[in-house]
C-alpha cells in the first residue's frame, strides 16, 4: 500500500506533477481542494468567503483524514494544509510526504497569469506580489521542511520538464 502527499506553496506544481507521477506509479490521484469543492459544491474561495479561514481549515483537516484512508493514492494538498491542525505530523505518519519546492521568484512567475483566480493574490503585482509570496513562504517553510522528501521543481516549463521531474521523483520515492 502506498500513500504519498505532495505539499508546497500554491503554484509550485503539486497537481501538475502529481497527475503525471500518479500515472507513472499506478496510483489514484486526489487533489484535496478539488475533492473539497466536489463535496461542498462550492469553490475553496467561496468557502473561505462564506465561512472564514478557520472553518475552511477544519473542513480541510477532516477531508484530509478521509482521503488518507485511501490506499495506493497520491494526494496533492492545498498550500496551507500542512500548517494547520497538526496536519504535517498526520501526513508523515500516514505516508510519505514530498515538499514540492520552488523559489519565490519562480512562484510569482507561475502565479502572475492566474492570480485573478486566487483571491489572496488578486490586485497584487510586481514587488508587492513577490513580497507577499516570499513572506508567506517563509512562514510555511518550517512546516514544509518536515516532509520526508524535499524535491526541487524550479524548472517546469514544458511537458518534457514535467515528465522528467515525475520520473526523477518516482525513483526517489522507490528508494
Amino acid at each position: 500500500m502506498k500513500r504519498i502527499f505532495l505539499i508546497g506553496y500554491m503554484g509550485a506544481g503539486k497537481t501538475t506533477i502529481g497527475k503525471e507521477l500518479s500515472k507513472r506509479m499506478n496510483l489514484s490521484f486526489v487533489d484535496l481542494d478539488a475533492y473539497i469543492e466536489a463535496r461542498y459544491y462550492k469553490t475553496v474561495s467561496r468557502i473561505f468567503a462564506e465561512k472564514g479561514e478557520e472553518a475552511f481549515r477544519k473542513i480541510e483537516c477532516n477531508i484530509l483524514r478521509e482521503v488518507a484512508t485511501f490506499e495506493n493514492v497520491l494526494i496533492s494538498t492545498g498550500g496551507g494544509t500542512p500548517c494547520f491542525h497538526n496536519n504535517m505530523t498526520f501526513m508523515n505518519e500516514a505516508g510519505k510526504t514530498v515538499y514540492v519546492k520552488v523559489s519565490p521568484a519562480e512562484l510569482v512567475k507561475r502565479l502572475s497569469p492566474v492570480k485573478h483566480t486566487r483571491p489572496v493574490l488578486n490586485g497584487r503585482s510586481g514587488a508587492d506580489l513577490l513580497s507577499f509570496v516570499s513572506e508567506n513562504l517563509l512562514k510555511r517553510t518550517p512546516y514544509y521542511m518536515q516532509a520526508t522528501i524535499v524535491f526541487d521543481v524550479e524548472t517546469m516549463d514544458t511537458e518534457n520538464d514535467i515528465h522528467r521531474s515525475a520520473q526523477v521523483l518516482e525513483k526517489v520515492l522507490l528508494q
